[in-house]
């Protein structure tokens, strides 16, 4: 039987995502002093959007969600991760990110490209329902882990309560119970001394 050139654009780009598994972020693990990677987090952020779908605040494609958070990272095998709260580079939609998944998505058969590139660029922008709450779940993950590990990256320089309450805000956009939820770790956090306030 002959090989579709099809299925040959799709192996390949099996293969080269492999390499997000090797992109690490500066969060850890829960109750760790390991660094997650990219594939980890990716992974993670499927299974929470599954389990707490419920508190979504619109009526959403679950589906829809779980391709946004899967792929969301992918670019990160070029542009490499940026922190959340770097003090230099800037955590938005980047013309590097873009190349990227021009790059990297491009490597599958074109309607498949098509997409995933405007997928992600949804999620990017995340203006849709289905964004607001895949963003709400890459926002909440790291909080969680932060507060697993006394404090983790809130002990970065730079990083404060403020700017941590700024950038988990994305969090209410998707979910109001769930930014209840992550205001009240935030504000543990403080509490503990463990994040501080400028």
């Amino acid at each position: 039987m002959e090989i579709s050139d099809r299925l040959l654009k799709q192996i390949e780009f099996i293969k080269e995502i492999d390499k997000i598994k090797y992109i690490q972020r500066k969060t850890k693990l829960f109750h760790s002093d390991r660094h997650e990677n990219d594939a980890e987090h990716s992974w993670h952020l499927a299974v929470m959007a599954l389990t707490l779908l419920e508190y979504a605040d619109e009526s959403i494609d679950l589906l829809k969600v779980v391709k946004m958070v899967l792929i969301h990272d992918i670019v990160e095998i070029d542009a490499g991760d940026t922190f959340i709260y770097d003090l230099e580079r800037n955590h938005t939609n980047t013309d590097l990110e873009r190349l990227a998944a021009g790059r990297i998505f491009g490597i599958l058969p074109k309607d498949q490209a098509d997409e995933l590139i405007t997928l992600w660029e949804e999620f990017e922008s995340g203006q849709t329902e289905e964004a607001k709450f895949a963003r709400a779940m890459d926002r909440l993950e790291p909080l969680l882990q932060n507060s697993s590990n006394n404090g983790g990256t809130w002990n970065e320089p730079g990083v404060s309560y403020e700017k941590v309450f700024a950038k988990k805000s994305v969090i209410k956009d998707g979910s109001t119970a769930l930014w209840a939820y992550a205001e009240k770790l935030i504000d543990a956090g403080v509490a503990q001394g463990i994040l501080k306030k400028q």
